[in-house]
């Protein structure tokens, strides 16, 4: 059976290549694809994600699945924070000299006197780094970068920040969507909201 295995940061340098096909034996497992990289991913604490969904390295393949390798996660700041998040700190992250349009995204608190939100800290910088990684590549960024707050975040406050730079609006516009949707679909970053009382924690869905 055949299976794509997407690489990424020092693990495509490696590889010289975004992507690698490998053809298994059917019922092989996560395990067997590393084995079949013939030490690509040595020396490395990767995670792994089948159909963008963290898996381990006894995980069942299927053909035709998208074996995502995951370095540890690199960039100058943390993508999770309990300090304020600036815009114009993410926009001078992004800027580039072959960039011709720069977009921003900030979510932020309304309606209620504040949010608490509390994440798998750890796991939440993985999976939005992952995220970030994954929408330069396709939509052809020249940079990309993206917080999310945890704590106590105040009415109108964001607790969420992204900034995209592109040659062209329409791909920063799209590369700014993908990242802002999927950190909210896949992040592990649950939210209360707090008013006066009142709270409660927000309804989530199954990532």
């Amino acid at each position: 059976m055949e299976v794509t295995v997407r690489l990424f940061a020092m693990l495509r340098e490696r590889a010289g290549a975004t992507t690698v096909t490998l053809e298994l034996a059917d019922g092989a497992r996560v395990n067997d694809a590393l084995a079949a990289l013939d030490g690509l991913a040595d020396g490395l604490p990767l995670v792994m994600a089948v159909n963008r969904e963290y898996a381990d390295a006894d995980a069942v393949l299927s053909p035709g699945d998208e074996l995502a390798l995951i370095p540890p996660v690199s960039g100058g700041a943390p993508f999770v924070t309990e300090q304020p998040l600036s815009l114009d700190r993410l926009v001078q992250r992004v800027r580039h000299p072959a960039a011709g349009a720069v977009v921003t995204f900030q979510g932020v608190t309304r309606e209620v006197e504040r949010l608490e939100y509390e994440a798998y800290v750890e796991m939440a910088e993985i999976r939005i780094g992952a995220i970030v990684a994954d929408a330069v590549e396709r939509h052809g960024l020249t940079a990309a970068a993206a917080e999310h707050r945890v704590g106590d975040v105040p009415l109108s406050e964001p607790s969420v920040a992204v900034a995209v730079s592109a040659p062209h609006r329409a791909e920063a516009f799209g590369g700014a969507r993908e990242i802002i949707d999927r950190i909210k679909a896949e992040a592990p970053i649950w939210k209360k909201e707090v008013d006066g009382d009142d709270a409660r924690w927000v309804e989530g869905a199954r990532p």
